[in-house]
């Protein structure tokens, strides 16, 4: 007898069949019980009754249109399309319990989490690293990037290392760096018609800026008196690495902060074409909240930075 579109049970396999694969319960009730070839087992091991389990088999059934069980008094026998079906959802299994692993099998309760924006991760934390490794190599963490204003979750987040003046309700705050603003550009920029010879200069070139900073351009050129230079002119981006591989390619002249830029200078990329380094009242601060139970390792990596910091703040730049 024909199927009637109100018939909720065709209406449920026709929906599941027009998403082209079955959904997971169904799966996982056949799968139980193969390995058990006994609805009564299967439902103990899932945690659902008998019939649940027997209905789910049998719209699995009637999605695919082929009996996948002969159901015997007190046994099920696999038939044949039921046989070689097993293996391939046994392996969908496998391959969605690896995947699950690989991605969250450390809880964030198992492992420190910080959160830093990917500028000060590749610039300041990255070359760094090596020392707390060697200082803590039992010590997991995971290291994941932020973009500009996103709220501190403490479901996800340990810590978090924020840029600004240091205050942050709920919070507390440690510094990390002490900045001075920088134009920085390719060193071809030093020569040729629109050479780099004082700040005036930057009339004739794109500047970079970086979204997110309330001190930029505008404080720079204030400072040296480059008052003709429109501070305003040029292009924005939402992170220092993107602003930082467009001055290297010669097409514009970024301002660099002191921990961002420190990587690039000494790689020789980017070069400082004035001898003018501006303090800038803002910082990298790594913040914690001030309530709640810290995660058992948030310590060590929190001491670690501290001390980073500090070696950080002094030789390689005199104004520090």
């Amino acid at each position: 007898m024909p199927r009637s579109d109100h018939d909720p049970l065709f209406v449920m396999v026709t929906f599941f069949m027009s998403q082209r694969l079955p959904p997971l319960a169904w799966l996982r009730a056949f799968e139980a019980s193969a390995r058990h070839l006994s609805f009564t087992n299967a439902a103990h091991e899932l945690n659902l009754t008998q019939a649940a389990i027997s209905k789910q088999v049998k719209l699995l059934e009637h999605f695919l249109r082929e009996p996948l069980f002969q159901r015997k008094p007190r046994s099920l026998i696999l038939t044949k399309v039921g046989a070689d079906y097993l293996p391939k959802v046994r392996d969908a299994f496998d391959r969605l319990a690896a995947g699950t692993q690989e991605v969250f099998g450390n809880r964030r309760s198992e492992v420190l989490t910080i959160r830093s924006a990917a500028g000060f991760s590749v610039n300041w934390i990255a070359p760094r690293l090596p020392r707390f490794f060697e200082k803590h190599p039992q010590t997991p963490i995971r290291i994941v990037s932020s973009v500009w204003s996103e709220e501190f979750e403490k479901e996800r987040f340990d810590l978090d290392i924020h840029y600004g003046l240091g205050k942050w309700p709920g919070f507390v705050s440690h510094r990390l760096t002490w900045e001075f603003l920088a134009p920085l550009c390719a060193p071809g920029l030093q020569t040729g018609p629109k050479s780099l010879k004082s700040p005036k200069d930057l009339s004739r070139h794109r500047l970079l800026h970086v979204m997110g900073y309330q001190e930029g351009w505008a404080v720079w050129l204030s400072h040296v008196g480059a008052n003709s230079v429109d501070a305003g002119q040029g292009i924005q981006f939402d992170t220092s690495l993107l602003a930082f591989e467009v001055a290297a390619t010669g097409a514009g002249v970024a301002l660099g902060r002191t921990s961002m830029s420190e990587k690039e200078i000494a790689s020789g990329r980017l070069i400082k074409p004035f001898s003018q380094s501006v303090p800038v009242k803002e910082a990298f601060h790594l913040i914690e909240p001030d309530d709640g139970t810290p995660h058992p390792d948030a310590h060590i990596f929190r001491d670690w930075l501290l001390e980073e910091a500090k070696m950080a703040k002094n030789p390689a730049h005199p104004e520090a």
